[in-house]
């Protein structure tokens, strides 16, 4: 049932505290990092070239429990969906209370037999978890920040099942968005439906990378690292879309000691000042932003 998957982090509904690549190039207590309010639009706001404070990352994560009453306050008006990756073997440990204690609504959700089910399933899975999310909080759009296949699954969500008039973001950690090369990767070869889905080459993906791979009006930002050897090659992870609405991070572009990998990238300083400067910005997050490295 809904009720089984459906965990809510949390939050006090306070207010908030707070370079990239090319398209598919290469290239709590609190967290500190300067994010700039939002205006209230399904798609947030706000812009700077500040450049954002070492986040601290001590504290527990809220509590989570069933119907929850938190309501998304006017500065961040979209509830935020954590969908981890496949096995469920994602760390929200750091990015959950970050984001519950700048005061957005944070919500985790599990899928597809421990997310390894097939991914049109899933997809429907998510598509009913958000339906009913938006009902119960009363919220126009979601939010979602998805790590490996977290972070690809929603977009099927998006294209194939009207979720794209029901989430202003996606923000993509290591996202298995175009698949990999290493057949053992993913354990495709361990009866894992997704993870056959997630090679590259698959029927899956060439349904879903056909066409429009960003389609509006979503804003979309990948985050990725040089370092992840599960989604080979990590260049794979960006998508293709206009600037205004795409945004592909590596993350040693800007901070070329960043030793995070695919597993780590969730719980990586880093990566948690792009995800909250890509749910304060107006659009993706923004090409002009400098992380503390």
């Amino acid at each position: 049932m809904l009720a089984g998957m459906l965990a809510v982090m949390v939050t006090g509904c306070s207010s908030q505290s707070p370079h990239t690549s090319s398209t598919r190039a290469p290239t709590p207590q609190s967290v500190s990092a300067h994010v700039p309010g939002d205006s209230g639009s399904p798609s947030g706001a706000g812009t700077s070239t500040t450049p954002a404070s070492p986040p601290t990352t001590t504290g527990p994560a809220p509590p989570t429990t069933l119907n929850s009453s938190c309501k998304p306050p006017p500065q961040h008006p979209n509830p935020v969906i954590l969908v981890p990756g496949t096995y469920g073997v994602t760390s929200w440990q750091l990015i959950g209370p970050a984001l519950a204690n700048l005061g957005y609504c944070v919500y985790t959700f599990t899928y597809g037999n421990n997310e390894t089910g097939n991914i049109v399933t899933s997809a429907h899975e998510l598509a009913t978890f958000v339906s009913h999310l938006l009902k119960v909080t009363g919220a126009s759009h979601v939010a979602i920040v998805g790590h490996s296949q977290g972070g690809m699954m929603p977009r099927y969500y998006i294209k194939f099942l009207a979720g794209a008039g029901k989430v202003a973001k996606l923000i993509g950690l290591a996202p298995s968005n175009h698949g990999t090369l290493d057949p053992s990767a993913l354990g495709a070869l361990t009866g894992c439906i997704a993870c056959a889905q997630q090679q590259a080459g698959s029927a899956f993906l060439a349904k879903l990378n056909s066409g429009d791979e960003t389609p509006p009006p979503v804003d979309y930002t990948v985050i990725e690292t040089i370092y992840d050897t599960v989604v080979v090659p990590y260049t794979s992870a960006f998508l293709t879309g206009p600037a205004t609405r795409v945004t592909n991070i590596t993350l040693q572009q800007e901070c070329p000691g960043d030793l995070s990998n695919h597993l780590t990238l969730p719980t990586d300083p880093v990566a948690l000042q792009w995800v909250e400067n890509a749910l304060a910005s107006s659009g993706p997050a923004r090409s002009s932003f400098v992380p503390v490295c």
